[in-house]
């Protein structure tokens, strides 16, 4: 027979919140509040962030593998574990394992980071690679439980497991006294349950919102429907929140206790971690930037003192690079450039003076002379720049008509942007 959750009684309360506060203690971190004056600023309010990327195992799903493994009598233990993730579940149970001397078989989609398949091996567990979505994942962690008799550790679905995450709200509650709303990354609603459990018990004037990508907000239309419903399978860059919908347990929790639930987009999302990292010189994930872009693309705008639960930081470098450059990009921070000069000498030291005269930085130069429809003689830069802004972009172009290009004689000069499509326009 296959367990699917570890004992609990009475469902998820303060109660169990707190003794699962006292149970993991000494095994996680209590991560710090910082505030954020960038999201502040477009709030309107003070906005704070609850730092779980810089927990244990990048995030907080090792409170609530914890708390489940703590509980687990020896004869239990002794059965191994195994569990189905993105990434940070598996993570979280691979860490708890260890921390017992317990096996763990984490099975996790082919698609997931290798920073997280990378972290887990570390830990100590067998992963398995296992279909291209969560729902996959999960088939082949329960079909390994019922051959192998190993105990499965669901991501969300799960009384402990919620009351571990559930410590996050003590800790937001104590660190903000005062907090007026809160906002948590949805998923399957284990984190978000447990966080609004905790604050709205002792505080129910508080303001608990989720937030979910909106590519797989099966978790929003069931909040919106008030009944259970599920999406199908999407790419997003919050992989760690890309499941179907909410179980039946964490949704009675979240229509008994969240107020709101919003849903962003990959765009959002990577705008949001670009500005983490350049004005709170944080690293943080798809799913953990979730509630920091509902307030920085305007989807949500609290009333009033707020926290942002930044639930993870286990992103891919390379995923992390082309985040970056994408949002420099969008943010107007890069933009291509095409200037046709005289293919003669000291040409191009005058245009990479004249950029640099307006504060330009030129990343990549292209020097092609064999553009088809150009007269012989004149040759085009194709250049990358990095600006502050679109206005400065628009300052560049005019120091180029007015310095660089100016007074050389016979020379006929054309600058040009290039948009999405390197569409050229004649100044």
């Amino acid at each position: 027979m296959t367990e699917t959750s570890s004992p609990a009684a009475g469902g998820v309360t303060i109660e169990t919140i707190r003794d699962a506060r006292v149970r993991i203690a000494g095994s996680v971190r209590l991560t710090p509040m910082w505030p954020s004056l960038s999201l502040g600023a477009l709030a309107g309010a003070p906005v704070f962030l609850k730092c779980e990327q810089m927990q244990l195992a990048g995030s907080f799903k090792v409170r609530g593998a914890t708390n489940f493994v703590r509980r687990l009598d020896e004869t239990a233990a002794r059965r191994g574990l195994v569990a189905a993730s993105a990434g940070n579940h598996a993570q979280g149970v691979a860490l708890a394992g260890a921390g017992r001397g317990i096996g763990v078989v984490v099975v996790m989609p082919e698609t997931a980071p290798l920073a997280k398949v990378t972290a887990c091996r570390e830990y100590g567990a067998r992963v398995v690679l296992a279909g291209t979505s969560l729902e996959m994942a999960r088939a082949e962690a329960l079909a390994i439980a019922q051959r192998d008799g190993r105990i499965y550790v669901p991501p969300f679905d799960d009384d402990d497991v919620i009351a571990g995450q559930g410590t996050i709200g003590l800790e937001i509650l104590e660190q903000c006294p005062d907090v007026e709303e809160v906002l948590v990354p949805a998923g399957g609603g284990g984190l978000l349950g447990g966080i609004a459990t905790a604050i709205k018990s002792t505080h129910p004037h508080v303001r608990v919102v989720g937030v979910q990508s909106s590519a797989m907000d099966g978790i929003c239309q069931s909040f919106a429907a008030h009944k259970l419903l599920a999406t199908a399978a999407e790419r997003t860059i919050a992989d760690g929140v890309a499941v179907a919908g909410p179980s039946a347990r964490t949704f009675a929790l979240i229509e008994r206790y969240v107020d709101d639930m919003v849903a962003v987009n990959d765009d959002a999302i990577a705008h949001a971690i670009v500005m983490l990292i350049e004005k709170s010189k944080m690293i943080v994930e798809g799913a953990g930037a979730l509630a920091a872009a509902a307030i920085h693309a305007g989807e949500y705008r609290p009333k009033g003192t707020a926290v942002a639960v930044l639930s993870g930081g286990n992103i891919d470098i390379n995923l992390l690079g082309s985040i970056v450059r994408r949002g420099l990009a969008d943010a107007g921070r890069y933009q291509h450039l095409s200037v046709e000069v005289s293919d003669t000498p000291g040409e191009l030291a005058l245009v990479s003076a004249a950029i640099a005269a307006a504060g330009g930085n030129i990343l990549e130069v292209n020097h092609d002379r064999e553009v088809p429809g150009m007269p012989i003689g004149v040759a085009v830069l194709e250049l990358l720049l990095e600006v502050n802004g679109k206005a400065h972009f628009e300052e560049i172009l005019h120091s180029l008509r007015e310095g660089g290009m100016r007074g050389v004689p016979g020379i006929r000069a054309r600058l040009a942007t290039a948009d999405a499509r390197r569409r050229h326009e004649a100044v």
